[in-house]
């Protein structure tokens, strides 16, 4: 299937495992210094010494395009940072962030993990960049970074980073994919037509740089090479077939201290459990967005939707008639957020503009309760726009 959309039938855990079951060729990553269970390595040395816009350049990031996007999917840099003096100096900032977010009872946590199994900072990169500058200005100046970055998304691309902590004892997760169309509930991803899942994963990079070495019994991130290929991967979340053929598959890349290790967002991954007793694992994990993922014109969505309501409530439209002028009017997806304020509930993202139009209609709010929610919502969003 090429275009159209997906169903249940579509699932299939047996072409899952035939998709994975390949290996990574050295004849089809000549740049890379090494492949580890199906993964090319990269020498950080060597993208430190490319020139931007020449050849040698040019080829590398054809190369690491051509891994997430046709081979593996996939792809690690030793060194990356090859001094980690601002890596420590970052770490020092994080952790006294952790600490303070914990105080205040806000923060500190993370919404996709068991409550104290590790530490997470929400929007690490602008909350880096406000405290610590300085560091922040050095940590940002990496060429490995940039390099992957416009490798994926070309140079005009939007990084936003969230520090994961695993503390000793922390719990692995389920096998999942990321942000776009990993953000939404697995039966919501049938509603998308098949070109979108595709081009989901073409629109951010993930990356994570070790803050930390990272020996396999720390787990590092388990990742199954190749499954970006698997068309309906978004909606096999929490499935135990597709868990089963992700666990008998899966790798891990042990890391040190300044190791980067990028992948597409529809590979298969999953933190992995930290079985050790005293190591605490430490990443910043990047998602960098295409510039490109924004609307040409900027419009007052709350002036529309509060001006349309009324009309819209009073309408006599039918359901169907009233889902296209929420669609038309009011911002149906919840990000760009805060985690920190604004974190998810009862699924994956937080509540939309739309959903609450939707909400508002169904309970048959009156206009001052639909402008309070909406007010309260940009309390929890105070970037947006």
């Amino acid at each position: 299937m090429d275009h159209g959309f997906l169903s249940e039938a579509d699932l299939d855990p047996t072409e899952l495992a035939s998709i994975v079951d390949r290996t990574t060729a050295a004849e089809t990553v000549p740049l890379a210094t090494d492949i580890v269970s199906g993964v090319p390595v990269y020498d950080g040395a060597r993208v430190d010494a490319a020139v931007p816009g020449s050849p040698e350049y040019r080829e590398l990031l054809t190369e690491w395009a051509t891994v997430l996007a046709d081979g593996p999917g996939c792809l690690a840099v030793r060194g990356a940072y090859a001094g980690t003096t601002v890596l420590d100096e970052a770490a020092e900032q994080f952790f006294a962030i952790i600490a303070e977010e914990r105080a205040a009872g806000a923060g500190g946590g993370d919404h996709f993990a068991k409550v104290g199994a590790n530490d997470r900072i929400w929007n690490s990169h602008e909350k880096l960049a406000v405290r610590a500058p300085e560091i922040f200005t050095r940590y940002y100046a990496n060429a490995t970074i940039a390099a992957a970055a416009t490798a994926w998304l070309g140079p005009h691309y939007q990084l936003t980073a969230q520090v994961n902590v695993v503390n000793p004892g922390g719990d692995a997760q389920n096998p999942h994919r990321d942000y776009h169309l990993g953000f939404y509930l697995p039966e919501q991803t049938f509603d998308f037509p098949l070109h979108v899942h595709r081009m989901s994963a073409m629109l951010t990079l993930q990356g994570a740089v070790a803050h930390s070495d990272m020996p396999i019994e720390s787990g590092p991130t388990k990742i199954l090479p190749w499954s970006q290929h698997y068309s309906p991967g978004f909606a096999i979340a929490k499935r135990p077939e597709f868990d089963a053929v992700f666990e008998e598959r899966f790798v891990q890349v042990e890391l040190d201290k300044g190791d980067a290790l990028f992948f597409t967002p529809a590979l298969l991954h999953a933190a992995g459990q930290n079985r050790t007793a005293d190591v605490v694992r430490m990443a910043n994990l990047m998602q960098i967005s295409s510039a490109f993922g924004r609307a040409m014109e900027w419009r007052d969505t709350d002036a529309m939707c509060l001006a349309v309501y009324p009309h819209l409530a009073a309408s006599g439209l039918d359901e169907l008639d009233r889902s296209r002028v929420v669609a038309a009017v009011a911002e149906g997806y919840a990000f760009p957020t805060s985690l920190d304020l604004d974190p998810p509930i009862g699924g994956l993202a937080p509540e939309s503009q739309a959903d609450i139009l939707r909400r508002a209609l169904a309970e048959q709010w009156d206009v001052d309760a639909f402008a309070r929610a909406l007010d309260e919502r940009n309390r929890r969003r105070p970037q947006e726009g």
